[in-house]
């Protein structure tokens, strides 16, 4: 069933558990992490990066989603992800997202304040036209390193980002950045990145920890690929509601059909065979993360 995301993180909050969210570039993956959620009992949450969602292709995906949510088992929410244009935003929204991450975490901190600000009034505007229901917005505050739609960094020799290399956010900034904004989730640095980690991820526990005593929306964990489970299940007790996962995931489709592909060409060009590998890999990501985070 399909549930708002503020409404699906807080209620696992109440339980001492996080909500975990998938990227997803296409239907199959889609359906696998919703197949997961359905067969563990938990609810998930769909991300749709900003590229996807700036393409013709890219609205059609997002209104399957929302439909593949509201036939599910399971509450399922559907987000926006690391979006900064408003009319990408707009359209989305239009097309059944539900949620929008309006990320303006590359930006000074009076004009992040000024995008969110503007994207809600936007949103407001596109929900009394079409006499829809409100928008969840979440914002984020402090930068991450590395890019959420490649496995690597961008920097020159293209490699991964190294852990704690992203600007952390600012605690004493929490309390203003939220009432400012009216964000209903919010996410940090806290040295994580996105993309693969250069050696072992360090988490700054003790930022979270301070963040979370100075506010009182749950507080989003971008780039959690790659950091160990034993550290994942601590998020929850900091009012870490919703974790994001996108490069592991990838990952392991991709290592999956690499693998596969030669034995379904032999076996007729065997494409429902490859769909079903596909299925598998993601489907077991995801059930791991769905069950890592509710410890």
């Amino acid at each position: 069933m399909r549930t708002r995301l503020d409404t699906l993180v807080s209620a696992a909050l109440q339980q001492g558990s996080a909500v975990p969210a998938f990227t997803c570039y296409d239907f199959t993956t889609a359906l696998a992490v919703v197949a997961a959620a359905e067969e563990t009992g938990r609810g998930a949450i769909l991300l749709v990066s900003p590229s996807t969602a700036a393409t013709p292709n890219g609205l059609r995906l997002i209104a399957a989603l929302r439909g593949l949510a509201d036939g599910a088992g399971v509450p399922v929410a559907v987000q926006l992800d690391h979006a900064s244009d408003l009319r990408v935003i707009a359209d989305a929204v239009a097309a059944g997202v539900d949620s929008v991450l309006v990320d303006g975490s590359s930006l000074d901190y009076e004009d992040n304040i000024a995008l969110v600000r503007a994207a809600r009034g936007s949103l407001d505007v596109l929900a009394a036209d079409c006499a829809g229901t409100e928008v969840v917005i979440e914002a984020e505050l402090g930068g991450l390193a590395g890019n959420e739609d490649r496995a690597f960094g961008s920097d020159a020799a293209g490699n991964a980002p190294a852990a704690g290399t992203a600007g952390l956010t600012d605690s004493a900034q929490v309390e203003d950045f939220v009432a400012r904004t009216g964000a209903q989730l919010l996410a940090v640095a806290v040295g994580n990145v996105h993309g693969k980690y250069k050696g072992v991820p360090e988490l700054r526990w003790d930022v979270l920890q301070d963040i979370a005593v100075r506010t009182r929306v749950p507080l989003v964990l971008h780039g959690a690929s790659g950091i160990p489970a034993a550290e994942l299940v601590k998020a929850a007790a900091m009012n870490v509601g919703k974790v994001n996962f996108n490069t592991e995931l990838r990952t392991g489709v991709l290592e999956t059909l690499e693998a596969r592909t030669a034995a379904h060409r032999t076996d007729g060009e065997n494409l429902q065979g490859l769909l079903a590998d596909w299925d598998a890999a993601a489907r077991t990501f995801a059930a791991t993360a769905l069950v890592t985070l509710a410890r």
